[in-house]
């Protein structure tokens, strides 16, 4: 049995325990959440009853008797945390970006080493966007040519999540493009492959210094293919997270839009137009978590399906920190552009 601490219990604690609770009772894995530390010991104690697990006053008391431990703590205290854990050989699951900086998310690839981890890029186990990628990689489309990414939420210092500290440049270390459109361009990575170059523009409209609320960037990829990202935090509280994602080939179109993980995914060819719905794996439906939450069952629950999985049969869990890092360094060009007025800049420059 695989035992897991989770470290941090505030909102998105609540969607990864109800994923892992689903699973655990289904018999899915082989696995129970045994300890929780928060310093607001209140959420603590619901993520621990939750579970039957203990509450314990610190890190370091999770770490000492865990095999696993999911970090969902705010982002300037990932890297402290993951380093003890690597230090007590624990396995890591770190909720997305990595860090404030470029140089400590590499700094924290470094220290993990061998310990299994994977990072909270939730879009990789959308059924939408895996769709699509499986059709840019089988040629479908032909050479991709442009691509066109809208990401809009209001800003999460409010409503359901309620995230004070998203507003702190140096608890968040940025804004929309960091804290929120990570997801995007690890995305437009896993689609087109390796960026060469970057040229940005970002804002800042609700006044929250060192906080963007908008970003907006072209990417130029190896292939020739050229991606503009549009993201944006708003104060639209009707509208939460949403996105809008358009392929353009050589030889067909290819959106995503709606809901990013249901699709529709819309197909436009020489040989007509297809719309379809892409459903989230059967047993996602099954699992026993009781509403209003389900409807994150398929979102959560199938990265700590592979988590787990990957433990359990002793190979690397993805995606990576790897993966996470390269991410986080194209969000390092957009800034970096972006404090040039828009300059070009290399998509692998220094940190």
């Amino acid at each position: 049995m695989i035992r897991i601490g989770i470290i941090g219990c505030g909102f998105i604690t609540q969607l990864h325990s109800r994923a892992l609770r689903g699973l655990i009772k289904a018999g899915m894995v082989d696995a129970a959440v045994v300890a929780t530390h928060d310093h607001d010991r209140s959420r603590a104690e619901a993520c621990a009853t939750a579970h039957g697990a203990d509450v314990v006053d610190d890190a370091a008391a999770v770490l000492a008797g865990v095999d696993a431990v999911w970090i969902c703590t705010p982002t300037s205290s990932h890297r402290g945390l993951l380093e003890q854990a690597a230090a007590a050989g624990v396995a890591v699951f770190c909720e997305k970006p990595l860090a404030t900086s470029l140089a400590d998310a590499e700094a924290m690839a470094s220290a993990a080493g061998a310990i299994p981890s994977q990072v909270g890029l939730v879009l990789r186990t959308s059924p939408a966007y895996g769709a699509l990628a499986d059709l840019i990689y089988a040629g479908d489309l032909g050479r991709p040519m442009a691509v066109v990414f809208q990401d809009d939420q209001y800003l999460p210092n409010q409503g359901q999540y309620a995230s004070a500290w998203r507003a702190d440049v140096t608890i968040a270390g940025g804004g929309t493009l960091l804290e929120h459109s990570i997801h995007d361009l690890d995305v437009l990575r896993w689609l087109l492959g390796d960026a060469t170059s970057v040229s940005a523009r970002t804002a800042n409209f609700a006044g929250h210094p060192g906080i963007e609320d908008l970003a907006v960037a072209s990417i130029t990829f190896e292939s020739g293919a050229v991606a503009t990202l549009t993201s944006v935090w708003h104060q639209i509280l009707s509208r939460p997270s949403t996105r809008s994602l358009t392929v353009i080939g050589e030889r067909g179109i290819a959106a995503v839009e709606g809901d990013e993980y249901r699709g529709p995914l819309r197909l436009i060819a020489d040989s007509g137009n297809v719309e379809r719905v892409v459903e989230h794996p059967a047993w996602v439906g099954d699992l026993p978590i009781p509403e209003p939450w389900t409807r994150y069952a398929g979102v959560y629950a199938p990265q700590a399906l592979s988590f787990l999985t990957a433990l359990a049969e002793g190979r690397p869990p993805a995606p990576g920190l790897d993966v996470a890092v390269a991410a986080h360094r194209l969000a390092d060009a957009v800034y970096r552009s972006a404090a040039l007025g828009g300059a070009p800049v290399s998509a692998d420059g220094p940190a």
